[in-house]
């Protein structure tokens, strides 16, 4: 297991500064450790804990910038979908209706994955979200319950601080 470090400094600040960066500070961190390219070889040097921190920080970016239409052609369906990711989220973190919404994404990457993950202009891409209208739903209801759970997220990295990171 790679070693990960966060200051108390740095931990207590981003503390003060919300959620957001209380999370990043870890994630971050994360990063730092396995040389800042998250690969089946470095996530071996990951704990479990880890891991889901890493593809909850994918999730988010990608789903909050472009939906999960973007999250599947950028190339993260089988890190998301294809991993116990939504197991473990609901099963270690209890967050069961997150879990529940990936199952149900997870239809539609099987479904429509390989269409959307194809190399194509800027044009086809937008026109991807109109081809795509079932991914709309689970877009809607991940940033109408963003705030809440990164909130749990969060709530859940201060109980289990020792799982991601040495605080020094």
């Amino acid at each position: 297991m790679k070693d990960v470090f966060v200051s108390d400094d740095a931990l207590r600040q981003a503390a003060s500064e919300g959620m957001d960066a209380f999370i990043r500070i870890f994630v971050n961190a994360i990063h730092e450790a396995i040389g800042g390219e998250l690969t089946a070889e470095s996530m071996t040097e990951l704990n479990n804990d880890q891991i889901t921190l890493l593809a909850w920080d994918i999730l988010h970016e990608e789903v909050m910038d472009g939906g999960f239409v973007q999250l599947i052609h950028n190339g993260y369906g089988p890190f998301i979908f294809k991993n116990p990711f939504a197991k473990a989220l609901n099963k270690l973190w209890g967050m069961r209706e997150l879990s529940k919404m990936l199952y149900d994404a997870h239809t539609l990457y099987n479904k429509y994955g390989s269409e959307i993950e194809k190399d194509c202009t800027d044009e086809e891409f937008m026109a991807m979200f109109e081809k795509y209208p079932e991914f709309d739903d689970f877009d809607d209801k991940f940033v109408e319950c963003e705030e809440d759970w990164t909130e749990q997220i969060a709530r859940y990295i201060d109980e289990h601080i020792s799982n991601f990171a040495q605080v020094q």
